[in-house]
């Protein structure tokens, strides 16, 4: 495997030639659904984590963008883009990993512990009020 560094947006990411680590469709797909909302969610419908992040922030009265992966078409794909972004060693499709994983105004914040940290430390609520997700 060849592995080159490439910067697209706010995104930085390790691309492979040809063995099938993910295309850089996928990747533009990614960008695309994570600028569609102010608040986007990767998610998986079954992953306990997940319900708790987008509990979260319906709680806070933020009503994100939430994509499925495991009944999205290119599910498989899309997680294993996300896995190599957060910087997983398997991008493993079977098992949600690291999801959820949100992006807020467009930008990647991370998987649950990220965003728990950043709402525990009082760095979430600025970053929604930056992304236009709240009005407080």
């Amino acid at each position: 495997m060849q592995y080159k560094t490439e910067t697209r947006g706010s995104f930085s990411y390790n691309k492979v030639n040809n063995m099938g680590v993910f295309p850089s469709d996928i990747l533009v797909k990614i960008e695309s659904m994570a600028a569609e909302n102010a608040v986007v969610i990767f998610s998986v419908s079954t992953c306990c984590m997940c319900h708790a992040v987008k509990g979260l922030f319906r709680g806070m009265g933020v009503s994100p963008a939430v994509h499925e992966l495991d009944l999205h078409p290119y599910g498989v794909d899309i997680h294993r883009a996300l896995m190599r972004l957060l910087g997983c060693s398997s991008g493993a499709s079977t098992s949600p990993g690291a999801l959820p994983v949100v992006f807020i105004g467009g930008k990647m914040v991370g998987s649950m512990e990220r965003v728990m940290a950043s709402h525990i430390n009082g760095s979430l609520v600025p970053l929604l009020k930056d992304a236009g997700a709240l009005w407080l």
